[in-house]
């Protein structure tokens, strides 16, 4: 799965594909993974339950922002004036779209990384299965473990619930 996700962003970030097709592709690839029986248990990985996020970097966010939500109905979940998150799919374990000004400096999109939300989320038994296969994680609050798949891709292992960017809580109101 690490690996086609991987494959989409490649062609996303060369041109092959439009935000859009990068979306469903990556919806599908979410949805077959999400059929596929939990090994968790067993110390063979974990059952992924939805997309977290996707942290997508533009020139600007809040167009964006207004793009996703007006043609997909996307809930704006939160925004602070310089960054936003989107929710769409199921209440209880919503997927997300982070939009914020992209850290390249030629204004061009980027994906900066991808975050699944497992079931049964426990910190240290993530964090030990992790260190097994030699993933080297670092911590991403309470919620989250960030590490690097096979191509050196950043990949956060979230729990289903309580992750935003950077923190274990959305940013606070203004």
């Amino acid at each position: 799965m690490e690996h086609r996700i991987a494959k989409l962003l490649q062609e996303f970030e060369n041109g092959k594909m439009n935000r859009r097709q990068l979306i469903q592709s990556l919806a599908l690839a979410a949805t077959a993974a999400s059929a596929a029986p939990a090994a968790a248990a067993d110390g063979k990985g974990f059952q992924a339950t939805a997309v977290n996020h996707i942290s997508y970097g533009v020139a600007d966010y809040a167009r964006t922002r207004d793009f996703y939500s007006d043609l997909l109905g996307m809930k704006v979940a939160f925004d602070d004036g310089k960054q936003a998150g989107l929710e769409f799919g199921d209440a209880a374990r919503p997927n997300g779209l982070y939009v914020r000004k992209t850290r390249q400096p030629d204004n061009k999109p980027l994906v900066d990384h991808l975050a699944f939300s497992i079931e049964k989320f426990n910190k240290d038994a993530v964090e030990a299965e992790l260190n097994r296969r030699g993933l080297n994680p670092k911590p991403d609050s309470e919620y989250a473990w960030t590490i690097q798949d096979p191509d050196g891709y950043t990949v956060q292992i979230c729990a289903e619930k309580g992750l935003y960017p950077g923190a274990g809580a959305p940013p606070p109101k203004k």
